[in-house]
């Protein structure tokens, strides 16, 4: 792997007029820099982290949880009929139908539904999927569709281990839903008997997937070449094709299949303390400050949850340094979370300039000086940067593992979305560090819908060809 020695060369100069002022703050902005023997130690530590993720018997545990999906095959095209899709990971949820016709563009209709905290919060989980099924049925009534026989697909976006294409063990709430019983219990399992218990529903839950495998599926259904997914949003994760003899994990012969969808689950990447050499004061900080310290560590370095509180961090020190805004802290500036990956955007765009006059006067600092708005540019572009790499470091080594002719990365999410230079600095950065692998990276909105309703249709395929086989 080709790793530059200029690895932070996205990122513009600092010049300030004040040169004492600017020597200062590069000092301090100067621990958001990655040098190319982070990188290299980056790069290594995530390739071990995922072979001992796959191992059956690890000498020790990993933060890569590298759940197999048992997806063995992507979209091919051929996709027929009616699916149900019911796409759960927060407070809102939707009910999907998903019409799949080969040659044509699929077509969906949607209905949103939200969760009641009654049933959120509880002690028994019944409630909850007692609820989902209710709202699988109003949907279908409303469509004409309670006499047809439907698979569905389930989107689960909840941390899980899957035991098979159609079995997901929740293994922790998050979010804003607290049912301490479902925890260890098969989320399929759960729905499909709150289907069974109404009688009125002719509805079989066939997979489950999250939002990430979805987000790959949905892309492979557009473009053949599709071999990672990633979520780049408020969290961040990815999966992956992996060879099958290097899932050590999975025991038994598995006939016929070469490759299968794998679930990384990066986002906890670093909780075992793997990381914690590349760590600044900065996200030490960040870390202590969140909900649950010590946990999603990889997440926390860049992800839209984060940013823009790792760039309210770095001013607080600049400020308390005396280096920026005259050493004034507004109230804003203080309040934790004020800053957001919202503002970081703003500011990155070709109108930044403007926009952080804007951000700034909201915040209390009504009269800036120019070297205030540089160094604040300079601030969202290091991070910026910053987190671009850490991620292309990742999916670089992903395009080294897989080494196929050409690969496109489905992403989604909105940092991913809204960033204006994510996608040019993601395009570089893997580009100069797997530089022997063509790819593209590619929008794929709406894996956690549509991408769920094609898992249904590829797990009805795998059922026929099994009971064709066994015929």
């Amino acid at each position: 792997m080709s790793i530059s020695t200029n690895s932070n060369f996205h990122c513009p100069r600092l010049i300030l007029e004040d040169k004492r002022k600017e020597e200062s703050v590069n000092k301090i902005v100067s621990t958001l820099v990655l040098t190319s023997e982070l990188i290299r130690q980056i790069l290594d530590t995530f390739e071990s982290e995922m072979e001992l993720g796959l191992m059956q018997n690890p000498p020790k545990a990993s933060s890569l949880q590298m759940e197999n999906t048992f997806i063995p095959e992507l979209p091919n095209g051929k996709e027929n009929g009616d699916f149900l899709a019911l796409d759960l990971g927060g407070t809102n949820f939707r009910v999907i139908l998903i019409r799949l016709k080969p040659g044509h563009q699929a077509e969906s209709d949607v209905q949103y539904y939200t969760v009641p905290e009654s049933v959120r919060i509880e002690d028994r989980g019944e409630p909850l999927f007692d609820f989902l099924a209710e709202c699988i049925h109003d949907f279908m009534e409303k469509s004409d569709l309670l006499e047809k026989h439907l698979p569905l697909g389930f989107c689960f976006s909840f941390p899980m281990v899957q035991k098979a294409l159609d079995i997901g063990i929740l293994v922790t709430w998050t979010k804003s839903f607290n049912i301490p019983s479902v925890v260890g219990e098969d989320a399929v399992k759960m729905l499909n008997d709150a289907i069974e218990r109404r009688g009125d529903l002719k509805v079989d839950v066939v997979a489950v997937v999250n939002d990430t495998t979805g987000t790959l599926i949905e892309g492979a259904s557009v473009d053949p070449h599709c071999a990672i997914g990633l979520i780049l949003g408020t969290g961040c994760n990815a999966c992956y094709l992996e060879k099958v003899e290097r899932i050590k994990k999975w025991e038994g012969e598995h006939p016929g299949i070469d490759e299968v969808v794998v679930d990384i689950e990066w986002g906890a990447f670093g909780d075992n303390g793997v990381l914690d050499f590349m760590k600044t004061e900065f996200d030490k900080i960040v870390d202590n400050n969140s909900l649950l310290v010590n946990s999603f560590t990889f997440e926390k370095l860049f992800a839209g949850k984060y940013l823009g509180e790792l760039v309210r961090q770095v001013l607080l020190c600049l400020i308390d340094e005396k280096l920026l805004f005259r050493g004034k802290l507004s109230n804003m500036m203080m309040t934790h979370n004020a800053f957001t990956t919202e503002h970081v955007s703003e500011i990155e765009s070709e109108d930044g300039e403007r926009k952080a006059r804007e951000i700034l006067e909201n915040f209390g600092y009504p009269s800036v000086t120019d070297d205030d708005l540089t160094i604040l540019r300079h601030i969202c572009a290091a991070t910026s940067v910053r987190g671009a790499r850490i991620v292309s470091i990742c999916l670089a080594s992903l395009l080294n593992r897989m080494k196929k002719k050409f690969v496109t990365i489905a992403i989604d999410g909105s940092l991913y979305n809204k960033h204006p230079k994510l996608h040019q600095l993601m395009t570089d950065f893997i580009a100069e560090m797997a530089p022997e692998h063509k790819f593209k990276l590619m929008l794929a909105e709406d894996g956690s819908g549509k991408g769920a309703g094609l898992v249904a249709a590829i797990a009805e395929r795998l059922k026929a060809h099994q009971h064709k086989t066994e015929a």
